[in-house]
């Protein structure tokens, strides 16, 4: 018992499952895993005890049943989101890789979707000392971000696209998030973030992954133990990391519903002719394109269109199906 009053929980059993290395460690149970990650969270494993853990499973990777462990012990840490009632379910846009080459088009993505009346939540960290995040760009469009839950619910009901810094949406996650400052490798809580769904109803994740491994792992995750009543995600490579499609050569795109999984879109060879996109890739730069893009001064890139197109359908389906 800690001077808050928390009761600490005795980790080294878990440690010793999972800290075996890459081919001698063993995985936790679901249970196991939502008990450990829980008290991780609410900050009752020591700092020993946690540094350990996150190198462990950094080293050893994640099974489904641990992810899904994890996943519905965060999804608890935080209140949800209500969405507004409509002709479409929401879409959830996480962001947290940025961009360090391309123009991050991510804000597109999201002002596309709000400009067909989706009603869409995108999540993320608001700076990053390497890429240009999709925060700055919001903040570049004149965007304030969301202070509260409160406050992204009110931005939704008007049908604007919003931004929520993690660090308001799910503050006990924002916590593990930054571990990796302190030991300079990312943690599950990374991938968690990627793929949880912030809403109180059904709704459409856009999920992306940055290693092949990852794909093998999320599309099991989706496809057998992702709640369904939470509704449907769709799963491709990272543009970036991020998830919105390449308009140079678009990602395959994969639907999971009700454990089912659909190919959407078929991998791409590089488009014939190079789509006009921005000059160069910091905020101001690519908020004043996006801007001329929904001005019709310039074209969307056909591989976001066809995203929107599908993404659009989805949600209309989830919703009609409430």
């Amino acid at each position: 018992m800690t001077e808050s009053g928390k009761e600490m929980l005795a980790a080294a059993r878990f440690i010793k499952e999972i800290g075996r290395g890459k081919d001698g460690a063993r995985s936790l149970s679901r249970d196991d895993a939502h008990t450990l990650y829980a008290a991780m969270l609410e900050e009752r494993v020591s700092d020993l005890e946690l540094g350990a853990i996150l190198l462990a499973m950094r080293v050893k990777g994640e099974s489904v049943d641990e992810i899904a462990g994890f996943l519905d012990a965060a999804e608890t840490s935080f209140a949800p989101l209500q969405a507004p009632q409509g002709a479409y379910a929401p879409v959830v846009l996480p962001s947290y890789n940025g961009s360090r080459h391309m123009a991050n088009l991510t804000p597109l993505l999201a002002l596309l979707l709000a400009r067909e009346g989706v009603p869409v939540l995108m999540h993320g960290v608001t700076h990053d000392p390497q890429r240009v995040t999709s925060a700055e760009i919001f903040a570049a469009l004149g965007l304030p971000h969301a202070a509260s839950v409160q406050e992204a619910e009110a931005a939704l009901a008007r049908r604007q696209p919003v931004f929520i810094p993690i660090q308001v949406l799910a503050p006990k996650m924002a916590r593990l998030l930054a571990m990796r400052r302190i030991l300079g490798v990312r943690n599950s809580t990374h991938t968690l973030v990627k793929i949880m769904q912030p809403f109180a109803g059904p709704a459409l994740r856009l999920t992306s992954y940055t290693h092949p491994e990852y794909l093998e792992m999320l599309s099991k995750y989706f496809g057998s133990a992702a709640p369904h009543q939470r509704g449907d995600a769709f799963l491709m490579r990272g543009t970036e990391g991020e998830t919105v499609a390449n308009a140079r050569r678009a990602q395959q795109i994969d639907w999971f519903h009700d454990g089912q999984r659909t190919m959407l879109v078929e991998k791409q060879k590089v488009a014939e002719e190079i789509p006009d996109l921005p000059e160069g890739r910091d905020a101001d730069v690519t908020a004043r394109w996006i801007e001329a893009v929904l001005k019709g001064e310039k074209t969307v890139p056909i591989a976001i269109v066809e995203q929107v197109e599908h993404c659009v359908a989805v949600v209309a389906a989830l919703s009609a199906a409430r």
